[in-house]
């Protein structure tokens, strides 16, 4: 068997997603996930212009061969644009790998861990009150599990938070970056009054996450960390920056708040010496952004050594294929934590069919051969792809905030 050619679909139900798809001589096929929400075409030239006439004529059987053929050839190694071309290209693979041993992609990695996946739902809202709101709803949908980000008095717009109560969030919402203004000692004073009317109206059953989004030092996330401690959150994410994953040892020193990081990384090497120290509890690289299947299952597995479970960042930026994929992931991982879950479009699931399936709070793995989840090339058609950019902070005296 060999690979007799491979192609790129660019589309935009609702979010720019790019897929690669991989037919075999024999007419077997397998779809991967290589959306990098904000630059996608990068990829896409990536995947044309370099990967694809790697690919022709080799066998799709021997995924480990090829991830490191493309891994240590390009010699210029890592990075996002590299790791989710690699990445979708091993999610391709494995997806023809398990249609043709007739079986559902769990059963390859070594079978069910556990029958449900828990998961994470969004509530936001431009205040306290309307964000319990959104709790609420989420709540009655059988989440047992939610992040909450409520607006901040004095600051106009914040990462994370929808721009209109009760609508979905997009981040990425102009064709340029978008400049907002951000203060953290605003932040800081405020958000663990949110926790604490969340814990007030919802009580302690409720899983409840926050993300920061890089937006502290790490003695200001320490702090964060020490106060929210009486309402015993299930994580607290990308509190700091993690190019300097020695910060995390700081904050790790002042706070018992469990922490999560890692839907930037892009491979093991960026969560090293977080694992191994001990500094994190959950590690949330994608498989589209980390290398696929291949690499991720190495992240997950030394992750497990250290007592750190799995929490795989799971957005709407992310197309249904990588979602289809994780949870079978997520079915089989020993070390499994949480998946996130923000529900994609109408639109987006017509284009993407799929077998997963969302039940009281959590997935259902589909036993459909491969990873469960299709394309409709010709409904793709339909949804052109226009440049959307994420936003960057400017702190209020016009500073540019690295986050």
């Amino acid at each position: 068997m060999k690979i007799e050619h491979a192609y790129t679909i660019v589309t935009s139900p609702g979010r720019n997603f790019v897929t690669l798809k991989i037919v075999t001589d024999e007419g077997t096929y397998g779809i991967g996930d290589a959306t990098l929400n904000g630059r996608e075409m990068a990829v896409v030239a990536y995947l044309d212009e370099h990967v694809i006439p790697a690919l022709i004529g080799r066998d799709p059987q021997r995924i480990e061969d090829i991830w490191h053929y493309l891994y240590r050839g390009a010699y210029w190694r890592r990075g996002p644009v590299t790791m989710s071309a690699i990445a979708a290209v091993d999610m391709a693979l494995w997806d023809i790998k398990s249609k043709l041993a007739g079986m559902p992609l769990y059963q390859l990695l070594g079978g069910k861990s556990r029958e449900r996946v828990m998961v994470y739902g969004h509530a936001t809202g431009r205040d306290i009150e309307s964000c319990l709101d959104e709790v609420a709803r989420h709540v009655d949908e059988g989440y047992k599990a939610v992040r909450v980000q409520a607006g901040v008095p004095g600051i106009a717009s914040i990462y994370g938070v929808a721009k209109k109560d009760g609508e979905p969030y997009e981040p990425a919402d102009a064709d340029l970056p978008a400049e907002h203004v951000w203060s953290t000692s605003k932040y800081l004073n405020h958000v663990p009054k949110l926790f604490a009317a969340v814990r007030e109206r919802f009580g302690d059953d409720l899983h409840i996450l926050h993300d920061v989004h890089h937006r502290l030092t790490p003695i200001e996330a320490a702090r964060l960390g020490k106060e929210v401690e009486p309402y015993h959150l299930f994580w607290l994410e990308d509190c700091v920056p993690a190019e300097n994953q020695e910060a995390f040892g700081l904050i790790r020193q002042h706070t018992t708040t469990p922490l999560a990081v890692g839907e930037v990384f892009n491979s093991l090497y960026d969560a090293k010496s977080l694992i191994e120290n001990q500094w994190i509890d959950y590690i949330r690289a994608t498989l589209t952004h980390a290398g696929g299947i291949t690499h991720v299952r190495r992240i997950a597995d030394l992750a497990g050594l250290y007592h750190v479970r799995t929490g795989f960042h799971g957005p709407t930026d992310l197309s249904p294929v990588c979602l289809g994929s994780a949870i079978h992931f997520d079915t089989w991982v020993p070390n499994f934590g949480i998946q996130e879950y923000m529900p994609h479009t109408n639109a987006t699931n017509e284009v993407f069919p799929h077998d997963y399936r969302f039940e009281d709070g959590h997935f259902i793995v589909g036993e459909t051969p491969g990873h469960g989840v299709d394309i409709d090339e010709e409904l793709a058609k339909q949804y052109p792809y226009k440049r959307a950019s994420l936003p960057v902070n400017r702190l209020e005296d016009g500073t540019l905030w690295h986050w």
